[in-house]
C-alpha cells in the first residue's frame, strides 16, 4: 500500500490526522450530494429571474453528464499521477463552476458553467472513496460507514431545507456561492494534513478510450433523460442517441484491450466480487433514486403533506438506513464477516419495495413510514458494503478505477430508475386519470402526470381525488417494479465470495497481520495464493 502513510512511522500521530482528513472528506461529500438537491428547491425563483424555462432540464442534465462522463477519468488521473493532486483539482474545478453558476446572467450561461461543475463533481466523491481505500484498511473502513451513511441522510433530508431558507433570504446565488467556504476550508484541510507520495506515470491518458466512453455514457444519460418527456422512445432521436450509445460503448471495451493504460482496466472484472458489486450497486442506485423521487411525490398528493417539508417525509428510510450502515460497519470491522449484508440488504430491499406497492389512497402515515423503514434497512446494509468489498477486490493500483467504476454503475442505475420507474409512473397516472376524470382528466396530466401543490389545490373536488387515486397507482406500479429488479440484487449477493478484508482488524494469536493485509483479493479469489497463505497463518 504504496500511498498509505504507514501507521508504524508515526504511531502517534496518524490518528488524529487521519480524522482531520475525514472530516475534510465528508465536508467535500456533502458538497457533491447536497448540490443538486439545494440548486432543485431554488429553480423555480431562478427561471423567474434568468427565463428560459424550455432549457430548465438542461440546468441538471448538464450538471449530471459531465459528472457521469468525468467520473471514471478522474479516478484513473489519481491511479497514474496521484489521488491528492486528482481530488485537490477537482474540488477547485467545481468551486470554479459553482463560482461561476452564481454570477451567470442567462439561462444558456448558467448550464454551461454548470457542466464546469458538473466535470469537478466528477471528482469529488470517487476521491473521497479512493482516499479513504488509500488510508484505511478494508478490515477498518467499516467503523467510518456511519459517518458516510450520515452525511447522505443529512443531505438528503436538509437539502431540500436549506435549499429553500438560502433562496428566500439571501437569494438564488447563493444556493451556488455556499459550496465556496465549505469547499475552501476542505480544500486548506486536504493540503496540509493529507500525505501520499506523489505518483508519476510515464503513460500518456486514455484520450481515445475517455472520448468512447464520454460519448457511450452522454448517450445512455440523455436516452434515460430525454426519453418518454423530450421525445417518444420510439422517435428517431432516441433511436440515434441508442445506437450511438451502444456503438460507442462496444468501441470503447474494444479499445480497452490494446490501450497501455486503460481508462477502465477490463482485468478489475476478472474478479467475481468486483462484478458483482458493480451489479449491486446499480441496482441499489435504481431503487434508490426512483424511491427519493416518488415518496415524496405520494405523501404530498396523496396524504397532504407539506411540500416544504419534503426532505422530512424520508426521514424513516434515511434513519433506518444510517442506523444499520453504522451496524453493518461495526459488525465487518469486528467479525471480517461481510456477506451476510448484501444477501440481507437485498432481501429487505424486495420486501420494503413491495410492501410500498400495497400503499393506496388509506394508507396512513405511520404505516408508510415502517415501509419506508424497511426500504432503509436494505439501503444501509448496501450503499457503503458494496465499496469496500470492490475496493477489497482490487490491487492497491487500481484503487482510483475501482472507486470511480462502482459509482459510474450506481449513477447510471439512479439514471435509469429515475427514467423506467419515471416513464412507468406517467403512463399509469395519465390511464387512471382518463378513466376516473374522462377528458378533464387528460387535459390535467397531458403536459406532467405530477402536479404541484397550486396546482392540486385548484382542481375540483372529483378531479382531485382522481388525481389522488391515479398517484397511488402509479407508485404501485414504479415500487412494484423496483421489487422485481431488486430480486436482481438478492441473486447476485448469493454469490458474492467472502474473501478476507486486507488490513487491519483484530489479530489472532499466531497471525501475521502484514502477511494477512498483503495478499490482494484478486489472488485470494483465484487461489493464487492461497497454498503460501495457509502455510503461514491460520485460516479462519
Amino acid at each position: 500500500m504504496a500511498d498509505v502513510q504507514p501507521a508504524e512511522t508515526e504511531p502517534e500521530k496518524q490518528p488524529r490526522s487521519v480524522r482531520v482528513v475525514l472530516l475534510a472528506l465528508m465536508i467535500t461529500m456533502m458538497l457533491a450530494m447536497l448540490d443538486n438537491m439545494i440548486v432543485g428547491t431554488a429553480m423555480p425563483t431562478i427561471v423567474g429571474e434568468l427565463g428560459g424555462l424550455e432549457h430548465l432540464s438542461w440546468v441538471v442534465t448538464a450538471y449530471t453528464l459531465a459528472t457521469a462522463a468525468s467520473t471514471p477519468i478522474w479516478g484513473k488521473i489519481g491511479d497514474m499521477y496521484g489521488r491528492k493532486g486528482a481530488f485537490m483539482s477537482s474540488i477547485v474545478i467545481f468551486l470554479i463552476g459553482s463560482m461561476l453558476s452564481g454570477m451567470a446572467q442567462n439561462m444558456g450561461e448558467l448550464i454551461g458553467f454548470r457542466a464546469v461543475q458538473g466535470l469537478g463533481a466528477g471528482g469529488l466523491m470517487v476521491g473521497v472513496m479512493a482516499i479513504i481505500g488509500d488510508l484505511i484498511p478494508p478490515r477498518e473502513r467499516g467503523k467510518y460507514q456511519g459517518m458516510m451513511a450520515g452525511v447522505m441522510a443529512l443531505a438528503m433530508i436538509g437539502g431540500p431545507l436549506v435549499g429553500g431558507t438560502i433562496t428566500d433570504n439571501w437569494g438564488w446565488r447563493w444556493s451556488f456561492y455556499i459550496n465556496l467556504p465549505l469547499g475552501i476550508v476542505s480544500l486548506g484541510l486536504i493540503s496540509a494534513v493529507l500525505h501520499l507520495p506523489r505518483k508519476r506515470s510515464q503513460a500518456r491518458i486514455d484520450y481515445l478510450g475517455a472520448v468512447l466512453l464520454t460519448v457511450g455514457i452522454t448517450s445512455v444519460v440523455l436516452v434515460t433523460t430525454w426519453g418518454g418527456t423530450e421525445y417518444a422512445w420510439t422517435s428517431a432521436r432516441i433511436m440515434e442517441l441508442i445506437g450511438i450509445g451502444v456503438a460507442a460503448l462496444i468501441g470503447f471495451v474494444f479499445w480497452q484491450t490494446r490501450a497501455a493504460e486503460p481508462i477502465v482496466p477490463l482485468h478489475i472484472f476478472r474478479s467475481r466480487n468486483f462484478t458483482l458489486m458493480s451489479l449491486i450497486g446499480f441496482i441499489a442506485g435504481f431503487v434508490m433514486f426512483g424511491a427519493t423521487l416518488f415518496l415524496p411525490l405520494y405523501q404530498q398528493s396523496v396524504q397532504g403533506a407539506s411540500a416544504t417539508n419534503s426532505g422530512l417525509l424520508l426521514l424513516p428510510m434515511l434513519g433506518a438506513m444510517l442506523v444499520t450502515s453504522m451496524v453493518a460497519g461495526r459488525v465487518t470491522t469486528n467479525t471480517g464477516k461481510y456477506k451476510v449484508f448484501p444477501v440481507a440488504g437485498s432481501a429487505l430491499m424486495v420486501v420494503g419495495l413491495y410492501l410500498l406497492s400495497t400503499m393506496d389512497t388509506g394508507t396512513s402515515r405511520f404505516t408508510s413510514g415502517v415501509f419506508m423503514a424497511v426500504v432503509g434497512l436494505g439501503m444501509g446494509c448496501l450503499m457503503q458494503i458494496t465499496m469496500l468489498v470492490a475496493q477489497n477486490s482490487v490491487e492497491m493500483k487500481d484503487m482510483g478505477v475501482a472507486s470511480s467504476s462502482t459509482t459510474l454503475f450506481r449513477t447510471l442505475g439512479s439514471s435509469f430508475g429515475v427514467a423506467i420507474m419515471g416513464a412507468l409512473f406517467n403512463h399509469r397516472v395519465q390511464d387512471v386519470m382518463a378513466e376516473r376524470a374522462g377528458a378533464l382528466g387528460s387535459k390535467l396530466t397531458e403536459q406532467s402526470a405530477q402536479l404541484d401543490a397550486a396546482s392540486l389545490a385548484k382542481l375540483p373536488e372529483a378531479a382531485r381525488e382522481a388525481y389522488q387515486h391515479a398517484v397511488s397507482a402509479g407508485t404501485h406500479s414504479a415500487f412494484l417494479l423496483g421489487a422485481v429488479v431488486a430480486v436482481g440484487a438478492l441473486v447476485a449477493s448469493v454469490f458474492v465470495k467472502e474473501v478476507p478484508l486486507k488490513g487491519a482488524g483484530p489479530q489472532k494469536p499466531g497471525e501475521d497481520a502484514s502477511e494477512a493485509g498483503a495478499e490482494t483479493a484478486a489472488e485470494a479469489e483465484a487461489g493464487a495464493g492461497a497454498g503460501a497463505k495457509a502455510a503461514a497463518t491460520p485460516v479462519a
